[in-house]
């Protein structure tokens, strides 16, 4: 595979680590140019060098997006720049957290991050990416979006925020040569503290983790075919099976209790 003479590139959000450095390194053995953003201080700038270590251009820009005056700022330097014909809005937080003992920075957190980053950047790109006369988006969502649940209240509400804009918006886009996918990962081994997690949430958590390399490799597959949901791995494929099948009544006591041992506290009263 030669490098990609279009100089067309594709950006992508929280790509410092884990899922999101997966994928912009699985683009770059494809030979795809990528600009990278995460928070600063994360070792970006090597997550670039290896991208171009393998035959492609690669640019870093370090920024804190939950500032809505930063985003803008990186969508500029983006747009200003470069040909984006893919866009991947990585950039997110979950964690697990008694609702009624969280602060207000933890939910702001996740809602700045995995709901107003997603739609502010996908706005702002889009004019981008209707010009390069074929694109594509991937917004990453979650198993977790296809049921409510304890201890995990306001980051499956914010997933499944992105489940249903990324449908609208693959339907608003047909006649615009931009395709809209979502990946529904489940649990990601990336670090200690994640396969922890995983250890608490017990057999079922243990079933469904896959390396973000893997969930990255299947993710870039599907998404260049154009495929619109993306599942990796059998195991999520069951998960999600059940997620949509199995009534609230049964699934959300069940789901509440395994997120539950991740919060090491009891109900307040």
């Amino acid at each position: 595979m030669v490098k990609d003479p279009s100089g067309k590139f594709a950006l992508i959000t929280g790509a410092s680590k884990g899922l999101g450095r997966s994928l912009a390194l699985e683009l770059a053995r494809r030979k795809i140019n990528t600009l990278l953003s995460s928070f600063p201080g994360e070792n970006l700038n090597q997550v670039c060098e290896e991208a171009r270590s393998m035959g492609t251009e690669s640019y870093y820009y370090e920024t804190d997006l939950l500032d809505k005056k930063n985003i803008l700022a990186l969508t500029d330097w983006a747009n200003s720049n470069f040909s984006i014909n893919l866009l991947i809005n990585n950039v997110g937080c979950g964690g697990s957290e008694s609702f009624t003992r969280c602060d207000a920075d933890y939910i702001d957190r996740i809602i700045q991050l995995n709901i107003t980053a997603t739609s502010l950047i996908t706005h702002q790109i889009l004019p981008n990416l209707i010009m390069q006369g074929k694109s594509r988006i991937l917004n990453v969502s979650s198993v977790a979006s296809f049921s409510p649940m304890g201890y995990k209240t306001v980051y499956p509400a914010s997933k499944r925020f992105v489940q249903h804009f990324s449908k609208g918006l693959r339907q608003e886009l047909k006649t615009r040569n931009v395709t809209v996918s979502v990946v529904y990962p489940g649990p990601i081994i990336t670090n200690e503290e994640v396969s922890k997690r995983i250890e608490h949430q017990g057999a079922i958590g243990k079933m469904v983790s896959l390396s973000p390399e893997r969930v990255a490799e299947i993710t870039v597959s599907k998404l260049l075919r154009g495929k619109s949901f993306i599942l990796a791995g059998w195991a999520n494929k069951l998960m999600w099976l059940l997620m949509v099948t199995v009534p609230d009544f049964i699934k959300v006591p069940i789901l509440t209790s395994i997120y539950r041992k991740d919060t090491n506290c009891k109900t307040s009263q």
